[in-house]
């Protein structure tokens, strides 16, 4: 209501101007409303189809966080059991999983908070601010560690390619979550339908202006605040992955997967 009170207000002010006008001067339109009737209609289905697109990526990203809940905590749990008295070596890969899942979070939305990170040593931290794909750079530091155990013994081949498929399995979940970051909606459809919501508005008091005389105003607005306010929604909610209060609440998703991790590989 807050973001769109300007432009009801001026809808609200044109629509009394309009009434007054044809109230003064006992103007009397005869018109048909099956054509804006029509077009009430497919504009409809377009705010139908709008809206649907826009949730479809917001429920798809939620699920791709849901599977990074599982993937983190099927690898905490293998780790675990492959490596129980490589406390070190657990601590590490809590450490690098937290920081993915931090890093992922924040690189989806254009930067990293370095805060956010486990501090493992001064080289990683220096090679973290350094990379330019720093979830990445993290999934190789995993890659890397997990294949000197193979070297040094401690995990044989068949869990390495268990380990190895955990993984992987980060890279395509952040894949996906880029996949919607970086295709938003066409420019030109939203403007061909904002375009559509303008004129259906402007032209609506010309013909219901009759049937309601001075209530023609309050009609108006309320029919816009109706289509707009779904417009907007589906704007909101498009591109999940931000800190607006619609969007996915990666913040708390991410200290969930942290404290389960650490649970399976620390305490």
């Amino acid at each position: 209501m807050r973001q769109l009170l300007p432009a009801m207000t001026i809808i609200a002010v044109y629509s009394v101007a309009l009434s007054w006008f044809f109230e003064l001067f006992h103007i009397e339109i005869s018109h048909n409303m099956a054509i804006h009737s029509i077009l009430g209609i497919v504009l409809g289905l377009f705010l139908v189809f709008r809206t649907n697109g826009a949730y479809d990526r917001w429920w798809e990203g939620r699920k791709l966080w849901g599977g990074l809940v599982n993937t983190c905590r099927n690898f905490a749990n293998k780790i675990n059991a492959a490596i129980p008295e490589e406390k070190e070596d657990l601590k590490l890969f809590f450490q690098l999983y937290s920081n993915f899942v931090f890093a992922m979070k924040e690189h989806l939305r254009e930067g990293v908070k370095m805060e956010e990170m486990e501090e493992i040593d001064e080289t990683f931290m220096k090679e973290l601010k350094a990379s330019g794909h720093r979830p990445n750079y993290i999934v190789k530091r995993i890659f890397l560690r997990l294949n000197e155990l193979h070297r040094e013994g401690k995990i044989d081949g068949e869990t390495l390619i268990i380990l190895d498929n955990q993984v992987r399995e980060l890279l395509d979940l952040l894949g996906g979550c880029e996949r919607i970051k970086n295709s938003p909606i066409p420019y030109s459809y939203n403007m061909f339908l904002k375009k559509f919501i303008f004129i259906f508005i402007t032209t609506l008091p010309i013909f219901i202006e009759d049937i309601f005389h001075w209530w023609t105003g309050a009609v108006v607005c309320l029919m816009f605040y109706i289509l707009t306010s779904t417009e907007l929604i589906a704007e909101e909610i498009e591109d999940p992955f931000g800190e607006d209060e619609n969007d996915l609440p990666t913040d708390d998703l991410s200290h969930k997967i942290k404290a389960n991790i650490k649970e399976v590989l620390i305490d």
